[in-house]
């Protein structure tokens, strides 16, 4: 699980790196062990028609990932030199959220990042032993919500960190 600080650090790097204009507002950072995801919002279509939007939505993506290739590659080799991490990109444009090329890192299976993330959280939490173990037990709970369930997880391992980074300094060593 990954600290607060490390994602403010890099959310900070990445809105410092990129081109003013790119995006309405910060972007969003989303990560996991093996991958940074970086998501921007577009400007909003300006129509009401629903057949109008879908189209406006696709052109404004395809425009935007075309014509920021190059300088998002420069800026993914430059961060993946510095972080040590794969990076993908992401768009949000209405309602839509559209992400280009990401990793599919082998599990048991080949997963997204969103994916691996709910079985890193099970195995950081000690739900499962390893993501092996993760994914079995999701799929035993394939039709149940569990999106509540694991934020509320995600919410209560970020406060052990907290309360572990608050703690007494014990010289790095392990109790008997």
């Amino acid at each position: 699980m990954e600290s607060d600080e490390v994602i403010a650090q890099l959310r900070g790097w990445f809105n410092g790196r990129l081109p003013d204009g790119w995006f309405t507002g910060p972007v969003e950072i989303v990560l996991d062990r093996e991958e940074i995801a970086v998501v921007g919002r577009l400007p909003e279509p300006s129509t009401e028609s629903e057949v109008e939007k879908a189209a406006q939505i696709d052109g404004l993506v395809r425009r935007f990932r075309e014509e920021t290739r190059e300088r998002r590659i420069e800026v993914a080799r430059e961060a993946e030199h510095r972080f040590r991490r794969k990076v993908a990109w992401g768009v949000v444009c209405g309602d839509e959220t559209v992400m280009f090329t990401t990793l599919s890192v082998p599990v048991m299976t080949r997963l997204r990042q969103s994916e691996r993330q709910v079985l890193d959280t099970l195995v950081a939490a000690g739900v499962a032993r390893s993501r092996s173990d993760a994914l079995a037990w999701c799929v035993r709970l394939v039709g149940k919500n569990t999106d509540t369930w694991l934020s509320e997880l995600r919410d209560a391992l970020q406060h052990v960190d907290r309360v572990r980074a608050a703690g007494p300094d014990v010289g790095g060593g392990k109790m008997d």
